[in-house]
C-alpha cells in the first residue's frame, strides 16, 4: 500500500514523502496513529492543502523536543534490582521501570520514546536512546544495581563482577601454583634423597 508521510518516520521517510510499506504495517499503525494517510488523489490534494499547517507544527514540537531533549541528554538514572552474585538479574529492567525512575527525577517521557531493543538482564551501566520527536534522539544511561552503594561504584568505573575476596583468593591460588609448578624453588619440606645400597 502506498501511504504519504504526514511526519517523520523512522527508517522509513521524512514528511511528505509517498512510501509503499505493508498493507497490515499501514493500517495497524501508520494510519492508525495518523502518521500517514493513503496515496489517493483526494488525499494528495488535501495534503498539499495542510502541508504548511503540519510544518509549522512540526517545527513547534520539534522546538519544545529540543529544550527536554537538552534536560535529559547524558542523564543517568537507577535502577535497583536483585542480582545473582554473577551480575544477572532475577526478571529484568523493562521501559516501564525506566519510565518510573526518570518521573521520579521530575521527568516524564512515554513508553513509545524509550528505545529498547531488549529488556536489560544484567547489573551494570547499560546506554540507551530517547527518541523525544521524531527527528530529536538523546541517549542516557540506565544503571542497574543491587544498592545504591553498589550504582555508585559501577558509575565510578569500579568493576563488580567478581567480589574482592574472590580476587584476593584467585590471586593466591595464582601464587601457590606457579610455586609448585617451578622447577628452580627451594623447599624446605622437601625429603632428603634415599642413600641407595650397593
Amino acid at each position: 500500500m502506498e501511504v504519504i508521510l504526514l511526519e517523520r518516520v523512522a527508517k522509513l521517510g521524512q514528511m511528505g514523502e509517498v512510501v509503499r510499506v505493508k498493507d497490515g504495517f499501514a493500517r495497524n499503525f501508520l494510519l492508525k496513529r495518523g502518521k500517514a494517510l493513503r496515496a489517493t488523489a483526494d488525499n494528495r490534494a488535501k495534503f498539499d492543502g495542510m502541508k504548511a499547517e503540519l510544518e509549522a507544527n512540526n517545527l513547534k514540537a520539534k522546538g519544545e523536543a529540543t529544550k527536554v531533549a537538552e534536560k535529559i541528554d547524558g542523564r543517568n538514572v537507577v535502577v535497583l534490582r536483585q542480582a545473582s552474585e554473577t551480575g544477572q538479574l532475577f526478571g529484568s529492567v523493562s521501559v516501564r521501570d525506566i519510565i518510573a525512575s526518570f518521573e521520579a527525577d521530575g521527568v516524564t517521557i512515554s513508553r513509545s520514546q524509550v528505545l529498547l531493543d531488549a529488556p536489560i538482564k544484567t547489573i551494570g551501566k547499560h546506554s540507551i536512546s530517547i527518541a523525544v520527536h521524531p527527528e530529536v534522539e538523546v541517549s542516557v544511561s540506565v544503571t542497574v544495581a543491587r544498592s545504591a552503594d553498589e550504582a555508585e561504584r559501577i558509575n565510578r568505573g569500579e568493576d563488580i563482577s567478581t567480589r574482592q575476596e574472590d580476587q584476593d583468593a584467585a590471586a593466591e591460588a595464582l601464587a601457590a601454583a606457579g610455586e609448585f609448578f617451578d622447577p628452580e624453588a627451594q623447599h624446605d619440606d622437601e625429603p632428603a634423597p634415599a642413600a641407595t645400597e650397593k
